[in-house]
């Protein structure tokens, strides 16, 4: 990679990370500018995606992959789909740890009996994330 090409990445980073923190600390007080400053956020992001993917698919072609280099490359995305179930079951685990706990620590506020029940339904969110982390173990044996 070129040092226009590097330079011109670093400043799409710094860019991506500094527009949306602006635009958050610029707004007003209200719920909107969260709105605004993750809007530029993904904005920014799927710029910078574009534009890296632009300068990694343009140049010269080159011959053909040895084996170990292929090999090599399949364990890599082997390391990262085991990354991606982890980190996404996770993601989806805590948006949905977050929805029972608020419920259940309500409902337990107003009746206390129902601490078994609840608790059950918590866990059950929380498993979600185990599962991701099973299938990344079940990933990484097989590299």
């Amino acid at each position: 990679m070129t040092l226009l090409a590097k330079i011109t990445l670093a400043i799409a980073l710094l860019l991506s990370i500094a527009v949306p923190f602006g635009a958050f600390a610029a707004g007003e007080r209200t719920k909107g500018r969260y709105k605004t400053a993750l809007a530029a956020n993904v904005l920014m992001f799927i710029a910078t995606v574009c534009v890296a993917g632009g300068m990694m698919f343009t140049g010269s072609a080159f011959a053909a992959e040895t084996a170990e280099t292929a090999a090599s490359s399949a364990a890599g995305w082997g390391y990262l789909a085991a990354a991606l179930s982890t980190g996404m079951s996770c993601i989806g685990g805590g948006i949905a740890v977050s929805a029972a706990a608020s419920a259940a620590l309500g409902a337990i506020s107003e009746d206390g009996s129902i601490l078994g029940k609840s608790l059950i339904f918590v866990g059950l969110a929380e498993g979600v994330c185990l599962y991701g982390l099973i299938i990344s173990f079940m990933i990484l044996g097989k590299l």
